[in-house]
C-alpha cells in the first residue's frame, strides 16, 4: 500500500492516524512540526501522500504547502489538510494552494481513507 506522512503536533492524534493507517496497510511515517515535515518529506524514496495540520510549531500548515507544492521533489505528493482550526476562507486558500483534500477535527477514520484512496 501506500507510504503515508502524518505532519502534526497532536502526538496522540497522530498515533491515532497512524494505527487507522496502518490498519488498512499503509506504511506510516510521523513529524511533529513543520521543519520535520518538510525534512520527512523530502527524504528518498518520497512518500504517496501527506496529512498535513494547520497549526503547529515549526511554521503554519499552510507555508509548509506551499513549501511543498513549490517544490519538484515534493510537488506530486497528495496532501491531505487535516485541522481543527480551519475556517471557509482558510480552506479556500489551501485547496487553491494544491491540497488535495480539507477534513476537519475531530477525526472522522472515513473521511480521512475516502480523501486518502481518492488522492492515491
Amino acid at each position: 500500500m501506500a507510504a503515508v506522512l502524518i505532519v502534526d503536533d497532536d502526538r496522540v492524534l497522530s498515533h491515532l492516524v497512524s494505527v487507522l493507517l496502518r490498519q488498512k496497510g499503509h506504511k506510516v511515517l510521523a513529524a511533529f512540526d513543520a521543519i520535520q515535515g518538510m525534512m520527512q518529506a523530502m527524504r528518498t524514496p518520497p512518500v504517496d501522500a501527506i496529512v498535513l495540520d494547520i497549526n503547529m510549531p515549526g511554521g503554519s500548515g499552510e507555508d509548509t504547502l506551499r513549501k511543498l507544492k513549490m517544490s519538484t521533489r515534493t510537488s506530486a505528493i497528495p496532501v491531505i489538510i487535516l485541522s481543527g482550526s480551519i475556517d471557509a476562507a482558510g480552506q479556500e486558500r489551501v485547496r487553491s494552494n494544491g491540497a488535495a483534500a480539507v477534513l476537519s477535527k475531530p477525526l472522522v477514520p472515513e473521511e480521512l481513507f475516502q480523501a486518502l484512496d481518492a488522492a492515491l
